[in-house]
C-alpha cells in the first residue's frame, strides 16, 4: 500500500518514530498496541511505544491525540540496601532518562524543527510515570498529547 502524497496516521507515526530513534536513551521503537510488543526481549530496551488514541478530523487540520510510552527495564541489585531513597535498583536513572526523551521530543513539537515541518502541540502534554509495569518490571513515563497536523484530502 502507498502512503505517498497523503499526510495522515503513516506520515506522523514515522516522524514521531524517527525523532525518537534519533535519541541516544532510545534503542526501539514499536506502535499499535502495547500488548503485541515482545516486552521480553532485553535487547530492544530502551524503549518507546506510540499508541494512537484518537483522531479529530477538521477542515484543514488532522488532531491526533497520542500516548508515548516511554520505557526502561528495571536492574534490581542483589546487594545490601544502602540508601533507601533509591533503593537497590536504577528507577530513579530510568525515570531522569526517558522524562528527558519524552521532553527532548515536546520541545522539537513545541519549537523546534517538527514545528516548523508542521507537526505541532495543540496545548500542553501531561506525562505520567509508572514503575514495575509489565511482566518484567518496566520504569518510565507515559506521555499525553495532542499533535495537529495539515489535512492534505480536500474536495474540490
Amino acid at each position: 500500500m502507498s502512503n505517498q502524497g497523503v499526510r495522515g496516521y503513516y506520515q506522523l507515526t514515522e516522524t514521531i518514530k524517527e525523532q525518537l530513534l534519533a535519541d541516544v536513551n532510545v534503542n526501539t521503537v514499536t506502535t499499535g498496541d502495547i500488548t503485541d510488543v515482545n516486552l521480553s526481549k532485553q535487547d530492544i530496551f530502551p524503549l518507546s511505544h506510540i499508541i494512537v488514541n484518537n483522531v479529530t478530523v477538521n477542515e484543514q487540520t488532522l488532531d491526533f491525540n497520542i500516548s508515548i510510552l516511554a520505557c526502561d527495564i528495571v536492574n534490581q541489585s542483589k546487594l545490601q540496601t544502602t540508601d533507601i531513597f533509591t533503593d537497590n535498583n536504577d528507577i530513579q536513572n530510568i525515570l531522569n532518562n526517558q522524562l528527558a526523551v519524552l521532553n527532548r521530543l515536546i520541545q522539537r513539537l513545541r519549537m523546534g524543527q517538527l514545528h516548523t515541518d508542521m507537526y505541532q502541540l495543540n496545548g500542553s502534554p501531561s506525562l505520567s510515570p509508572f514503575y514495575d509495569r509489565f511482566d518484567n518490571q518496566l520504569a518510565g513515563w507515559t506521555a499525553t498529547m495532542d499533535i495537529q497536523i495539515y489535512n492534505d484530502i480536500y474536495i474540490c
